[in-house]
């Protein structure tokens, strides 16, 4: 919602203006008159014939009345044209007073793409679908990870982007879900889920490394440091979350616990909300519940895919996580608009400019 109203911003200029064009009228009045004063003829002199004498035939009288309707005009059109200058040097412009919605949030899709978590993730990337479109403004990225992390796409406001790009791999990861579809799959749907994984299994021995993968998520965001931040650069960090999908199911050597992981990315200010991707049996698993605990402890939302609110309620908690998130102002914006009344005194400045031509003929 806005609005426009008019103002001035150089009103004492106008002033000036108004002065100095009374100040010429008055000099030129003076003048005038003084050159009309003069001695009378006695008479005793010879008579003096003027141009009325000259004029005094119906038809140059025509001519004279004709002309000095056209100087009435010019006259008419030169005060406007001074009147308008006058305005424009008081430079008028419009405040435009409106509600502006800024959004200073980043969140990072993070999702475990492990064998264990590979069939559920399709399911988790229509959730992610169903996150982004609830959002506006924010800035989204997504990476995955298994032993390693790979950036699929970096922090971007281009939702066009960020949704073709989920589609893209809800469709390539729509022949996993179920061992009948790994069965049935052909080479080029093998290869197309083989190269979307490029990237994540570069370690020997080692895959689902959850606590590696939510520190190479948290390096998707600005103002991250792989350490204690100072306090001012937690100040100008953005709002941060990490929508993080996983079994929580480790296997192999890890250079961060998701505990450690965890500690440091909330010192940074960034907060890790939970998304359990497996089978619903697992649910209430050791390693489920541990998740659950370590990411409500952290101040984050730990949701299983068998909650039927969980997207919405997701999107309430990231919405109200931090105040610096969103906000509303009412803002005014002065701007110039000279528009119209720059075209009518150029209109005024032509018109008299035709009105002297017509009175020198």
């Amino acid at each position: 919602m806005h609005t426009a109203t008019l103002a001035w911003q150089w009103p004492w200029a106008a002033l000036a203006g108004v002065l100095a064009a009374l100040a010429v009228i008055i000099l030129v009045a003076v003048l005038s008159g003084a050159g009309r004063s003069g001695r009378a003829a006695t008479p005793d002199e010879a008579p003096v014939f003027s141009l009325d004498d000259d004029l005094a035939t119906e038809h140059a009288a025509k001519l004279l009345r004709r002309w000095r309707a056209w100087n009435r005009v010019a006259v008419a059109l030169l005060a406007a044209a001074t009147i308008l200058a006058v305005t424009l040097i008081a430079r008028p412009s419009t405040v435009d007073v409106s509600e502006e919605r800024a959004s200073r949030r980043d969140i990072v899709l993070c999702l475990d793409v492990s064998g264990s978590t590979l069939p559920y993730d399709r399911e988790v990337i229509e959730t992610y679908l169903n996150l982004v479109s609830n959002f506006q403004g924010e800035r989204i990225g997504l990476s995955i990870f298994n032993s390693t992390s790979r950036t699929v796409f970096p922090l971007t406001d281009d939702y066009d982007l960020v949704t073709g790009q989920l589609k893209s791999a809800a469709e390539i990861l729509k022949g996993v879900e179920t061992q009948d579809d790994i069965d049935k799959m052909s080479d080029e749907q093998y290869q197309k889920i083989s190269d979307w994984l490029e990237g994540t299994q570069n370690r020997t021995n080692a895959t689902s490394l959850i606590g590696d993968g939510v520190v190479s998520c948290a390096a998707m965001l600005p103002g991250f440091a792989y350490g204690t931040p100072s306090g001012e650069n937690t100040k100008r960090q953005r709002a941060a979350s990490i929508v993080l999908a996983t079994d929580n199911v480790v296997s192999g050597d890890t250079t961060y616990t998701l505990t450690e992981a965890l500690d440091l990315v909330s010192k940074a200010g960034i907060t890790v909300d939970g998304l359990f991707s497996g089978p619903r049996s697992s649910e209430s698993d050791e390693t489920t519940t541990d998740m659950k605990n370590q990411i409500e402890t952290h101040g984050g939302l730990f949701l299983t895919q068998s909650n039927g609110a969980s997207v919405n309620q997701l999107v309430r908690e990231i919405d109200a996580r931090r105040q610096a998130a969103s906000q509303r102002d009412s803002k005014a914006a002065v701007t110039d608009t000279p528009g119209w009344w720059t075209l009518a005194l150029v209109v005024l400045a032509v018109g008299w400019m035709v009105t002297a031509w017509r009175l020198r003929r």
